[in-house]
């Protein structure tokens, strides 16, 4: 059997974390896992070597030049994180039609179920009371 190259391929990368990273994600993702803090540090990290990297060889750019490039960078980050916002609040805002939807179908049911139920009671009340006709 031969391998299927075109599955994707799972790397491991060993970054370094720095102590200023690890306790600002520490400290703002106080309630997330472990496994989303690891790769938020992580994301940090190849980041800040990014912006190291561009400030390096920002000398054949303009400084000029560089600023855009890192503010376009940036704007271009916090208008991923807008969008994503953005869909969990509709997803949570269908969540919450969904469950008041289900919870007025619920009380239907159970009041419908009361009303059988009521003149069930009744009708088994009036039939245990009737009069008896004696032969």
């Amino acid at each position: 059997m031969s391998a299927n190259n075109n599955e994707p391929r799972e790397s491991t990368v060993v970054v370094e974390i720095s102590p200023q990273t690890d306790e600002m994600v520490e400290t703002e993702m106080a309630g997330e896992t472990d496994e989303v803090k690891r790769e938020t540090k992580a994301l940090i990290e190849a980041l800040k070597r990014r912006a190291q990297t561009e400030a390096e060889s920002a000398g054949t750019l303009t400084r000029e030049t560089y600023v855009n490039a890192v503010r376009q960078a940036r704007e271009a980050i916090e208008r991923e994180k807008l969008i994503e916002r953005d869909r969990l609040e509709n997803t949570w805002a269908t969540m919450q039609q969904e469950t008041e939807k289900n919870w007025h179908l619920l009380i239907k049911e159970i009041t419908d179920f009361s009303d059988r139920l009521q003149s069930a009671a009744k009708a088994a009340w009036e039939a245990f009371n009737a009069p008896r006709t004696q032969d």
